[in-house]
Parts: structure tokens; sequence; C-alpha cells
């Protein structure tokens, strides 16, 4: 017999494979077995991060996509206890990297995801699927995710029964390679009925407005860009490119920024296999300008629009940003040392790393030398993204925590995802018979509680009683 925790009997497992546009992460998540209704119970196991780029890269040798996954998996067949591999529900979810290659090329995306499949059967898993999250889904599920783990939705009380938080749920922002979603609860009309959603968790109603911008995650704001500078100084051999610092410059295949639908429609017509140079400037006030270019503020066919003519109703209350909205705002405060408390500070901190030199850069942070040149104009997307896009302001901006984790357990769309998929997020709310037996235990250290203080002062009476006996 080993010991309880390492056989694992007492718990169950799930697994989630988030295959997102940049790389694929696994989530092990457990649980008690005997509360599979429960709320606050399922926290992450363990997580492993699978070496090498997203499943959508892999289009020209879909078997390589499933190989790449084998080291993760093989590391799932050792944190999760052997008896209860079979019993262990095994989800693949693909984000926008894939909805892309979708649009780009459907059969390949398709045999991309047959053959992540058929690398997942062969793990003695419970398999219950590989398919591509819509946009809406993904906003939904990590809202769902946030609110679960903050236990906005219910909550259990010290006697045992089932509260219901009287607090505001949480609106949640996402920031990943290929789009990014915003997510929060309204009681604002949803004139786009393609952004509400509504949904009942644990007996309460919730109206969800949700948006998700395709071509607006990090990678493919970074090609965009790249696009709009090539396209402002027409090809030419060497291209300046205001948002690198100074000191920093590049050769690139045009293929590699024109191999997306979202640059598609800007494609030179001649070669793309011409190599161009492009040289940093540093030059903030044209970072801006160029990367507010790529929003669309002018058409509006609601009362209210974020961008590109998507309605958004006001945000309201408290918001969780995480992914990429995190990794800047901590490269923002821990490197640069700078605090972002309002959109000014944001703002500064964008205009500082923009008029930082790469060797600079360089010395504050080298162990972020692949991601370190694009920071200036994340850091401005971000800006512009939350102040113009989503209009939070001195007043709402201060709401927003950016926050990679709640307690030990990752935010995004996995968590969600596979407590809608088990069921084990319920309609109604829970029955309090499980409470009983919290009752029942309570009434007993109450008893304890009383039966002891009458004890100790039947004791200190005659104690006293008979100290003034002797007198």
């Amino acid at each position: 017999m080993g010991n309880p925790e390492t056989t694992g009997s007492r718990g169950q497992y799930g697994i989630v494979l988030d295959a997102g546009s940049s790389h694929t992460a696994m989530f092990i998540y457990k649980w008690p077995a005997d509360k599979e209704n429960d709320t606050g119970v399922v926290s992450e196991h363990s997580m492993c991060d699978v070496e090498g780029p997203g499943i959508s890269s892999y289009s020209s040798n879909p078997l390589a996509a499933g190989t790449s996954l084998k080291h993760c998996l093989n590391q799932a067949l050792i944190d999760v206890p052997k008896e209860k591999h079979a019993g262990t529900p095994l989800y693949l979810g693909a984000t926008a990297g894939m909805r892309l290659l979708n649009i780009a090329d459907p059969q390949a995306s398709d045999t991309v995801l047959r053959a992540v499949a058929a690398t997942l059967k062969t793990y003695p898993f419970d398999f219950r699927g590989a398919k591509i999250l819509s946009g809406e889904e993904e906003g939904v599920f990590g809202w769902v995710t946030a609110n679960y783990l903050l236990e906005n939705f219910i909550k259990r009380g010290w006697l045992g029964d089932w509260i219901q938080p009287q607090k505001k749920s949480l609106g949640a922002m996402d920031f990943g390679g290929a789009s990014t979603q915003i997510t929060f609860e309204t009681r604002d009309t949803i004139e786009n009925p393609r952004n509400e959603v509504m949904l009942k968790l644990y007996g309460q109603a919730y109206k969800v407005y949700t948006h998700s911008f395709l071509c607006y995650g990090r990678d493919q704001v970074l090609k965009r860009l790249l696009s709009k500078f090539l396209q402002a100084e027409r090809y030419q051999e060497t291209v300046s490119h205001p948002c690198w610092p100074m000191g920093y410059n590049k050769s690139l295949l045009l293929s590699s920024i024109y191999d997306s639908p979202c640059t598609e429609k800007e494609r030179p017509s001649f070669a793309l296999n011409t190599t161009v140079t492009l040289v940093g400037t540093g030059n903030g006030n044209l970072c801006t300008l160029h990367v507010s270019k790529l929003f669309d503020f002018t058409n509006c066919s609601f009362s209210h629009c974020s961008f590109d003519g998507v309605f958004q109703p006001k945000v309201s209350g408290n918001f969780i940003a995480f992914s990429a909205f995190f990794y800047t705002v901590d490269f923002i405060q821990t490197v640069m040392g700078r605090p972002v408390h309002l959109p000014s500070d944001l703002k500064d901190a964008a205009e500082t790393i923009c008029a930082t030199s790469w060797s600079e850069l360089l010395l504050k942070a080298p162990k972020l030398e692949k991601r370190l040149p694009d920071y200036c104009a994340v850091s401005t997307f971000v800006y512009l993204l939350t102040t113009k896009g989503y209009s939070f302001n001195n007043h709402s901006f201060p709401n927003i925590a950016f926050q990679k984790k709640a307690g030990e357990t990752s935010i995004g769309w996995a968590l969600g995802y596979m407590l809608n998929l088990t069921n084990m997020i319920p309609a109604e709310k829970p029955s309090s018979h499980k409470s009983m037996l919290y009752n029942y235990w309570v009434i007993l250290i109450l008893l304890f509680v009383v039966t002891t203080l009458t004890s100790l002062v039947t004791a200190i009476c005659l104690l006293w009683h008979s100290k003034s006996s002797i007198i």
C-alpha cells in the first residue's frame, strides 16, 4: 500500500489540452471523488507546457502535431494514478490559431485535428474529443473559470450550507496569440444576439456579454503591424520599425508576414520569397499612430460599439485580465519598475519602453530576449485596446486585476470547459443534504464547548466556595 495521496484512491482527475495559437499547455485537474457537484473543490493538480509551436503550425506535417503532445501525455501517465487512468476524461480544445487555419484551409485543419485525436486515443484515458472552440465559447469558459475559482457563483457556509454570495460576478479579459476576448455580466440590453449568452448556474441566471476579436491576439497584431510598416515604405529592402527599440534590426521573409488570413488582404502582388530588413527606430508617437490604425472606430450600427462595428455595453464591475494582459503588465511592473493603476500609467510605461534602446532592454531582462523587442508595440496595443477599444477610464480601469492564477490554478478557458463538459456546475442550486453531516459536527462541537465551559464554571465556583469556607 502506498501513500493515499500518491495512490489517489480518493480523488478524481480530468485532463484538458489547451491548444493555443503559439503553444499547447496541458492541465490536469483534481477533485475529491465524493464531491462531483460541489463547488470550489476542483483545483489544478499539475500542468505541462508542450515544446514547440501550436498545433496549427503543423499543417504541412499533421502527424508531427500529434507527436508533439507525447511528452506531456507521458507526464500525465505519471501524474494521474494508474488505477484512475480509464476513468479520467481527456479533452483537447483548440482556439484562434486553429480557427485561422480552418478559414485558410479547412481540409488542413481537419487533418491536424484527426492526427492529434489519433495520438490521444493511444493513451489509456477516457478521450472525449478534440475540437475547435468558437471565440464565444473561449470567452465564456474563461469567465466561468475565473468566477468559479473566486467562489463568485456559490460557496459553502461554515455551517455547511450553500451560500449564494451577494457580490456581482467578475468580468474576464483574455489576450492570446491570435485573438482577444472580453466577457462580463450586464443588465443592459445586448443589442446583438450573437454577443449574448444566458447561463443558469447553481440556480442563478446570468446574462453575459461576450465577444472574441480574431486577429487581435498578440502574434497576429505584431504581424499586422509589420504589414502596415512595409506598406507605408512601399516594400523597400530596408524599412524602419517605429515600435522596435533603437539598435534592434531583423531580416524577415515576406512569406512569414503574409501567411495568415489576418494579413492576406494586404499581401503584395510580387513574390513572397523576398527578404526585407526592419530597423528599429524607437519612435513611441509613430508606433501609437500605427497601432491605432489596426482598430476601426468609425463604423457603428448600434447605440454603442467597441471597435470594428462590434456592439458593446458599458463595462461595469470588477474585471480580471489574464494571459498576455498579465505578462505585459507584469513586465511593466517588474522589469520597468513602474506601477499600473490608471490608464495614464500604462500610456507612460509604453512610451518609456518605446524610448529605451535595445542594449538597455537587454541589460534589464536578458532572459526575455525573444519577446523583448515587442513590448513597446504590445504595451501600446493593450493601452489602446482597454481605453479606446473597451472604454475603460480613470474610474473603471482601477477595477481590472491583471492576474495569471487564482490561488494555485491558472485562469483561462480550460477549467470552465471541463466543468461544463463533465456537468460539474449544475443548473440548479445543490440540495443541502450533503450539509447535514457538517451540521451534526457543528452541533457536536457546540455541545462539547458548552459542556466544557459548564464544567469550568462549576469547578471555579466549587474552588471559590471551598476557599471562602476555609476563611
